[in-house]
């Protein structure tokens, strides 16, 4: 809901300012169209007051038009100079002003020429290109310019080798920006795995996504409204416990219709990577070649190693598709399959791993009784027992 009043916010304020510019070209230029028109001055229509508020009244109604490009505008800046570091905008801001004054410096002689192209244009064009300059110059050099105005002391040697390591650009791998999924806010485990404190960086939640909640949490199914209201919980646990920053995104991509591809177009402007839980989406970002971070992966990779041979004991809860097997779960979630496991439903069983498989849907475990192997190793004994006392 910050968000949606951030965005209401936004635009009252574009409409505003258009309004207070359309207020002063109205007075200054109605006067001379009517004059153009051939109306007398000082009549009813034709005068200071009037005159500002019709110009008010049409650049608000050109508001209506253009804030919305003018609002997604807005939000690309934001984004992009809140993904930049200090520095970045310290030494950016400060080299722009100095390509200002520059031009302002050059430009002052030239104002008080005769030529309109000298004294109007030119300036205006010295403005452009020394700020432009001085923003590149600053923000592409900020390294050389922060070691410049580093206080060198006579432990120069130490201090430049630290200075080293933490002026490192950052990785590349490394996306500030980790872009939350309508999925996985249901889901929930984001929760925990924040608090854990493994997740880096600003996590950001789409408008579009946080709609998209709004919509299952007020669907007539309640089971899809059971769990649009989980996510909605979800994210706002996540804001209000303050376990890691978290941005709301007011834009939108109008153009593009599923919220899958506007998150996918998000993470390329932003540079951000996506976190899910949705199998198929994550598929789709791969081939997009934009970051995926997917929580069942994560799932899947921590799970416990079990080998061949290893001993289990686990309850056999229902039965197999084939063989008269038997499965069972661990503590963990993880299927394991049970050879003639059919006999054991809903017994505490010990079970010896014979192999284990991954698969996109999570580890598979196979594993046989483990009184099966015994009698087996039995039964081979007490054959060889009984060939040497024939011998």
């Amino acid at each position: 809901m910050k968000g949606v009043d951030g965005m209401k916010r936004k635009r009252i304020m574009i409409q505003t300012i258009f309004s207070v510019v359309g207020l002063g070209l109205g007075v200054a230029y109605l006067p001379i169209l009517w004059y153009l028109i051939g109306t007398k001055q000082q009549t009813w229509y034709n005068n200071g007051l009037s005159n500002a508020v019709v110009g008010a009244f049409l650049f608000w109604l050109l508001s209506l038009l253009v804030s919305p490009i003018i609002e997604r505008l807005i939000n690309r800046i934001e984004v992009s100079l809140s993904s930049k570091s200090p520095a970045y905008l310290l030494f950016g801001s400060l080299s722009t002003i100095v390509g200002l004054v520059l031009a302002l410096l050059i430009s002052t002689p030239l104002m008080r020429l005769d030529s309109p192209l000298l004294s109007g244009v030119l300036p205006i064009v010295l403005m452009i290109v020394l700020g432009y300059l001085g923003f590149r110059l600053g923000t592409t050099r900020r390294d050389e310019w922060r070691k410049l105005f580093q206080f060198r002391s006579r432990k120069g040697a130490t201090d430049s080798a630290s200075n080293d390591i933490i002026d490192r650009p950052v990785d590349e791998n490394y996306h500030h920006y980790k872009i939350l999924d309508t999925n996985i806010l249901i889901d929930g485990r984001i929760y925990d795995l924040v608090k854990t404190g493994f997740i880096e960086g600003t996590l950001l939640v789409p408008n579009f996504v946080l709609y998209e909640l709004q919509y299952i949490a007020d669907s007539s199914d309640s089971i899809k409204r059971v769990r649009g209201r989980r996510g909605l919980d979800i994210l706002n646990k996540l804001q209000n416990e303050h376990l890691a920053p978290v941005e709301m995104y007011e834009g939108d991509f109008e153009d593009i219709p599923e919220v899958d591809s506007k998150l996918i177009q998000l993470a390329k402007e932003v540079n951000g990577v996506i976190m899910t839980n949705d199998y198929n989406l994550n598929k789709v970002i791969e081939f997009q070649n934009v970051s995926v971070l997917n929580i069942n992966a994560l799932a899947n990779a921590i799970k416990p190693r079990v080998i061949p041979g290893e001993h289990l004991n686990v309850m056999v809860v229902k039965n197999g598709t084939e063989r008269q097997q038997g499965v069972a779960y661990l503590d963990d979630g993880t299927m394991v399959v049970v050879e003639d496991g059919k006999f054991y439903l809903n017994k505490q069983l010990d079970v010896v791993v014979t192999s284990a498989i991954q698969t996109d849907a999570g580890r598979m475990i196979f594993a046989k009784p483990a009184h099966s192997q015994t009698e087996i190793t039995e039964r081979t004994g007490s054959d060889k027992t009984g060939k040497k006392s024939r011998k």
